[in-house]
């Protein structure tokens, strides 16, 4: 399966639990999630994050929200 087509059908659930976990509507979701550096890793080839599953690139990303609250 081709990268691009990867990601596109795994977004979608990051999304739903970042919606579910942050209260935010999708807009807000895509924004957080692509301004955050897992989001910068997810759409880079190369990191191969992508090939990992939602919940594992969720936590990633909650870390990191996390981790900028507490700084």
């Amino acid at each position: 399966m081709e990268h691009g087509t990867i990601r596109a059908t795994i977004l979608p659930e990051i999304i739903e639990l970042i919606m579910a976990e942050y209260k935010l509507n999708e807009r807000e979701a895509l924004d957080s999630f692509y301004r955050s550096s897992t989001g910068e890793s997810f759409s880079d080839d190369e990191t191969g994050l992508y090939g990992q599953s939602p919940l594992f690139i969720f936590g990633l990303y909650e870390e990191e929200v996390k981790e900028k609250r507490h700084r």
